[in-house]
């Protein structure tokens, strides 16, 4: 019997080893990982936060001086520096405001879904009224009511993203309520607090969590768009988006400035995607894609 049962458990240990081994999961760990850590050493590696100016070695071409291996930009700023320290606004944009988004769309999802009547009708109509908005209008609107700036950019971001978190929530929630494990809970007199937290919400992390790994990638561009556009984050503080302003007049004489910060929001938001992608064919067996 011991015997039967190790083998038994050896298939599951090797099944779910093998997931690791999944093309998508390796790739994006080695990208977003990767830029991640880079970013979260940035302050040993660059301690000048790459604002160091070198006039005499302003415009210096991508590996053509081993101090400035990705080049200079019009002050002589070394690239890689800007890059890895732009990072660090684009990577916590992206990453508070959809922690954020979470937060408030799984809470009122969950009431809608959980009570129904008037906060369902309240809330999914408040949701209906803002996903009509372009978000661009939005964003225009935002900006120039209160401002720019960093904070104010991740607020923007969770406002117009919570409605996606609040209508997946509330759509499970109308299903599970009504299974028998709910109504079992409820029959024997568990607080309403208590279904939602030990029944509802756990059955409900799988599909939040893939969301989450796709929004973040999607706040990052949202962020650099923004921010390139002059609406985002102040254009004195090192974010991929603003080296892309920065860069766009120098295109076709010093591409490099707006070229590898570019290629970092690139690299980045398709290690995310990838992630997603595998957590999603991880936590939903059905239709699961395998490369």
């Amino acid at each position: 019997m011991a015997n039967s049962s190790a083998s038994s458990n050896a298939p599951a240990k090797k099944l779910n080893l093998s997931r690791f081994k999944n093309l998508e999961f390796v790739l994006g760990i080695l990208l977003a990982g990767g830029i991640g850590l880079a970013v979260a050493l940035s302050w040993l590696l660059f301690p000048d936060g790459g604002r160091a100016v070198n006039l005499m070695a302003r415009l210096t071409p991508p590996f053509a001086d081993p101090a400035h291996l990705l080049g200079t930009d019009p002050l002589g700023r070394d690239i890689l520096a800007r890059v890895i320290i732009g990072g660090r606004i684009s990577l916590t944009v992206g990453i508070v405001s959809t922690a954020g988004a979470v937060i408030i769309g799984v809470i009122m999802g969950l009431i809608a879904g959980y009570y129904r009547g008037i906060w369902d009708m309240v809330v999914m109509r408040f949701a209906d009224i803002q996903l009509a908005l372009p978000f661009i209008l939005l964003a225009i609107t935002f900006i120039a009511i209160i401002g720019g700036g960093l904070v104010n950019t991740i607020i923007l971001l969770i406002v117009s993203q919570w409605v996606q978190y609040a209508r997946l929530v509330r759509g499970s929630v109308l299903a599970l309520r009504e299974r028998e494990f709910v109504q079992s809970a409820r029959a024997i007199g568990v607080k309403d607090i208590n279904i939602i937290l030990r029944h509802l919400l756990p059955n409900l992390l799988g599909p939040v969590i893939v969301l989450m790994t796709i929004n973040v990638a999607n706040n990052i561009l949202l962020e650099s768009s923004l921010t390139f556009l002059g609406l985002g984050v102040d254009p004195t503080i090192p974010s991929w988006g603003g080296m892309l302003a920065e860069g766009r007049t120098y295109l076709q004489t010093a591409w490099w400035i707006s070229v590898f910060p570019g290629v970092a929001i690139l690299l980045t938001v398709l290690g995310l995607n990838l992630l997603g992608d595998w957590l999603r064919d991880t936590l939903d067996p059905t239709g699961r894609t395998r490369i």
